[in-house]
């Protein structure tokens, strides 16, 4: 089920309604079966690989928790070995095979290797992650086994946010509340849930309907075009509405699943924090995808030795991050080399602005702030066109025709008008909730503002939204 169809909409005015005549105990069960429910509707033959994989979690977290410590670390390492063995096979080994047959050949050694015909699975890299983390957590004391298996299969599966995040912890973190936690316990209506609710999922669906789907098919119609008919500002424009379309449709979904989830009293962490209001590379990944940047930091960069063992080591570390986060998202060599961008990124500004990395725009004066702000901005424009090329080639011609052909066309001005017309409001209340500093600004404010805001994203959702339906960019991750 898609959050903008009503089809999901009709499954949660029964599910929301329901979850609250039920007593606790039966909650719980309730939602885990309307969450399989939510992810069977997309194809129910993948249930049995998230059974599967929770129930394996369940047992190694029970067996950790009572495990001495080499016994402990071997157990962790198969819980790593198995859920990373599913996304390879799943995600990578068509693509590693065809490269590795493909290298062969070319160096005159013959070889083959069979290639299967694989569906992915939707939601496989959010909920392996935040299965993992659960067993690691309990080896690291952080955490403590589930209760029952039940309340671990909900963890793993609550739909609000099974398929595109966030990536949930277990027990309370620096991100919020974790979600075991809360679910084991029961849940009362708290006065204010109703009024975060609508305002994410008002705002997220504003920001998936009317601004992500309909830069969707002006991106597609350069980014789809061959390279000897697009002109360099068509390019530009282009890389500037997917800068907006991605943002616009992931940060869509976490608001209306942040929605979803306060509306039956859980709190899910907050994934996005104003991204393109960044000074930095660390300010930009402390704003974006922030439950993914906090998993990486925290399984992978402080494991690794984060930044203890001299400045080497640290930018040895952040580049192995960021080349683990770009191949999360997929087996292209455009996201490997997405990752390998932003790791050059954080070790250059690490190097030269060392002072910087953990401060804001609101740390420096005016100008400077607006300087950094537009710099980063753009360095990050320049990696989304890694991101959402199809290939390496792709990609350099299209920066190429950046730099070489400045012919500016009909569908040049059309892709900036639209970035105007639908994301223009949005990026200026974003810098006024920047401001502020508070996420929620909008919902303390007085009713008139409050109705204005409401009011006016209703009547771009009913006059504006996108003639065709866009499945979230993330499902495919």
């Amino acid at each position: 089920m898609l959050f903008n169809t009503w089809t999901f909409w009709a499954f949660a005015a029964i599910v929301i309604p329901l979850y609250w005549l039920l007593p606790f105990k039966w909650q719980n069960r309730m939602l885990l079966l309307a969450s399989y429910v939510f992810y069977g509707w997309w194809n129910w033959r993948f249930l049995f690989l998230i059974a599967g994989s929770t129930a394996m979690d369940y047992w190694l977290g029970v067996a950790v928790n009572s495990a001495a410590p080499p016994r402990r670390k071997r157990l962790v390492a198969l819980s790593v070995a198995v859920n990373l063995t599913l996304l390879g096979v799943f995600k990578y080994y068509n693509f590693f095979a065809r490269e590795l047959v493909h290298a062969l050949n070319g160096i005159g050694i013959p070889a083959s290797a069979p290639v299967f015909a694989l569906l992915l699975p939707v939601g496989i890299s959010f909920y392996t992650f935040q299965s993992m983390s659960y067993v690691i957590d309990i080896a690291r004391g952080k955490t403590q086994p589930a209760r029952t298996f039940f309340d671990f299969a909900l963890y793993v599966a609550f739909f609000p946010h099974l398929v595109a995040g966030p990536i949930m912890r277990s027990g309370n973190s620096e991100n919020g509340r974790g979600l075991l936690n809360q679910l084991e316990n029961s849940r009362i209506y708290r006065s204010g849930d109703f009024q975060l609710g609508l305002f994410y999922i008002t705002s997220g669906l504003f920001k998936k309907v009317v601004i992500g789907d309909n830069l969707a098919p002006l991106v597609a119609s350069v980014f789809g075009a061959p390279v000897n008919q697009i002109t360099g500002p068509e390019c530009l424009a282009a890389l500037y509405a997917f800068a907006i379309q991605i943002y616009a449709d992931f940060s869509g979904y976490s608001s209306i699943a942040q929605g979803i989830a306060k509306w039956m009293g859980i709190d899910l962490m907050t994934n996005f924090r104003q991204p393109y209001l960044a000074a930095s590379p660390s300010d930009f990944w402390r704003r974006w995808h922030i439950s993914l940047s906090t998993w990486l930091r925290d399984y992978v960069y402080i494991s690794a030795g984060g930044s203890r063992d001299g400045q080497l080591r640290t930018y040895r570390n952040l580049m192995l991050t960021m080349v683990l986060g770009g191949i999360w998202h997929g087996a292209n060599w455009t996201f490997l080399a997405w990752g390998v961008f932003h790791g050059a990124l954080l070790c250059i500004y690490h190097f030269v602005d060392r002072d910087g990395q953990r401060k804001t725009i609101h740390d420096y004066p005016f100008g400077e702030a607006l300087l950094r702000m537009v710099v980063m901005f753009h360095l990050v424009c320049l990696g989304w066109l890694l991101f959402r090329a199809d290939s390496l080639g792709q990609a350099w011609d299209m920066l190429h025709l950046m730099t070489h052909n400045f012919v500016v066309t009909p569908l040049a001005r059309t892709i900036l008008q639209g970035i105007v017309f639908y994301a223009a409001p949005l990026l200026v209340f974003e810098y006024w909730v920047e401001r502020r500093n508070d996420l929620t600004s909008l919902v303390k404010t007085t009713w008139i503002y409050r109705a204005a805001a409401y009011n006016y994203c209703m009547l771009m959702l009913i006059l504006f939204a996108a003639p065709t339906k866009h499945e979230f960019i993330y499902f495919q991750f």
